[in-house]
């Protein structure tokens, strides 16, 4: 097939394709970030969301057709996408669906995945797909849908699901498979104790990404044979990917060839749902060379942005200097006689004179007062600093205040700031 054929094969697998994706998760291990929001609203990188990856990956690869289910704590994610993704056209048949858990079908709320997905099987079957892209709403990845998609109609396949190498030691948080000599999963495993190593990479598996593939009609006949299995607990890895796997054309497809930007030659894929991750993960943009090409303008993440105006700089004392050192700095920031190292500052952040911030993520409106000392700290939205404060120094001091993690990362929210005043008080 030529380059073109190819081009135009993609269009028209895109075109026949929705796609949805599944954001109604805490995602509780982060801590005190999602007590008020879900973990696809989380922030990342400077001026994104996490939900921002999946959605952007959906309009660079074509998919213009969109839903998104929600559950908890859903406003902060529902406001975000009716600000920011609302530049598709609907005389184009273009969307971006918002699908909120709403009971439809049943008085229940989503009760797993495979359920997200039944229960919203009514407008699926009213925009009359030949695909159906799953996909979760919590990952920072860059992919080609497309190339997926095309993967999937080459193999005649029944479903296609999207997979990555990961080491042997991290497969109890994932599904796990294995395949044969043409990529057909032979077998799937949620989260087992003691995974098959891929043939040939001892430490290694293949776990699934959570990205799927269905043909329309076969995904909705299992959707309503697995709603009618009263055992089931209607999540696709734990019940229906090992009930089709032996019955049915289930095939495997590698990210890499299908990742966008593969600079250090390892396709990037995070699960950025610990804060050690998190912080890691926002961390790396600051590198001279990141692993996540964010400058990229072939394959933009598009977001909700605010016209805010350039970050500023101001004080050039040899004890009262602004300035940041290797580091991401946003819009609307002012760095007001301070110096900031290695650190990702969000919008609308205000560094007041005399303060040092290393090695920190700092949320949008925050305020860091005088004398302020962060080292390895995370800080959340519309956190107000005050002067004096240090953190980062003493993990059994930050202890008694905030969250420190295993690996000496601090998270400070409002409500402990809040709880420290009250306590002092």
């Amino acid at each position: 097939m030529t380059q073109e054929a190819d081009l135009r094969f993609h269009s028209q697998v895109t075109r026949n394709s929705i796609a949805l994706i599944l954001a109604g998760g805490r995602g509780s291990r982060l801590r005190q970030l999602t007590d008020w929001r879900a973990k696809p609203a989380v922030p990342f990188g400077g001026k994104f969301r996490i939900i921002d990856f999946p959605l952007s990956n959906c309009v660079n690869s074509g998919i213009r057709r969109i839903g998104v289910a929600t559950q908890y704590k859903a406003q902060s994610l529902i406001s975000h996408i009716q600000h920011g993704w609302g530049f598709l056209d609907g005389r184009f048949k273009e969307f971006v669906e918002l699908l909120p858990a709403q009971q439809r079908i049943e008085e229940t709320w989503y009760q797993g995945t495979a359920d997200a997905v039944y229960q919203n099987i009514d407008i699926l079957r009213r925009h009359d797909p030949q695909y159906v892209l799953i996909l979760g709403g919590d990952h920072v990845y860059k992919m080609d849908y497309s190339k997926l998609l095309a993967d999937h109609v080459e193999k005649a396949a029944d479903m296609t699901v999207a997979c990555i190498d990961i080491p042997a030691a991290e497969a109890g948080a994932f599904g796990v498979m294995s395949i044969n000599d043409d990529w057909r999963v032979t077998s799937f495993a949620e989260k087992p104790a003691d995974p098959t190593h891929i043939p040939g990479q001892p430490g290694q598996v293949l776990a699934s990404m959570g990205i799927y593939v269905f043909n329309a009609s076969f995904l909705f006949e299992q959707l309503i044979h697995d709603h009618d299995e009263r055992r089931s607990s209607h999540d696709f890895g734990k019940d229906l990917i090992p009930y089709l796997v032996p019955r049915h054309r289930v095939f495997a497809h590698r990210f890499f060839d299908s990742c966008v930007n593969v600079a250090s030659g390892v396709p990037y894929w995070r699960d950025v749902g610990t804060i050690d991750a998190y912080w890691e993960a926002n961390l790396d943009l600051t590198h001279v060379t990141p692993d996540l090409n964010l400058y990229d303008e072939d394959w933009p993440i598009w977001t909700h942005q605010e016209q805010l105006p350039p970050a500023k700089f101001v004080f050039d004392d040899d004890d009262r200097r602004g300035q940041a050192l290797d580091s991401m700095v946003s819009g609307g920031c002012i760095i007001s006689g301070s110096t900031v190292r290695r650190s990702l500052l969000f919008s609308n952040v205000q560094v007041r004179s005399y303060s040092s911030i290393e090695d920190s993520v700092i949320l949008p409106n925050v305020d860091i007062g005088r004398n302020v000392s962060l080292r390895r700290v995370i800080v959340d939205k519309n956190c107000m600093i005050p002067p004096g404060l240090m953190a980062g120094f003493d993990p059994e001091e930050d202890r008694k205040r905030f969250h420190v993690t295993e690996n000496g990362v601090t998270l400070i929210t409002s409500e402990m700031l809040n709880q420290r005043i009250h306590h002092v008080r």
